[in-house]
């Protein structure tokens, strides 16, 4: 099931096994904060400064975390952990 901006926090946290690690990598370390759970992801990226796309890419990869940190500027596959 693909996330959107506009799931809220705690259904993404249950949708997804993976999506408290990928939100705190992003930077986005309140996941757990019982606000945070009615946030939509687009208001808490908002709130915390980040670009709600990037973090949807992070999130619906399939197979590991997209990653748009490389040199030429073009997103590649890292299993595991962001680049």
């Amino acid at each position: 099931m693909e996330i959107t901006k506009n799931d809220r926090i705690g259904d993404i946290l249950a949708m997804k096994e993976s999506a408290a690690e990928i939100l705190t990598e992003c930077g986005m370390h309140c996941v757990y904060c019982p606000s945070a759970a009615m946030e939509t992801l687009e208001e808490a990226c908002l709130v915390h400064g980040m670009d709600v796309n990037y973090v949807l890419a992070e999130l619906n990869a399939v197979d590991g975390y997209i990653s748009y940190n490389t040199d030429q500027g073009v997103p590649k596959i890292a299993m595991g952990s962001l680049l």
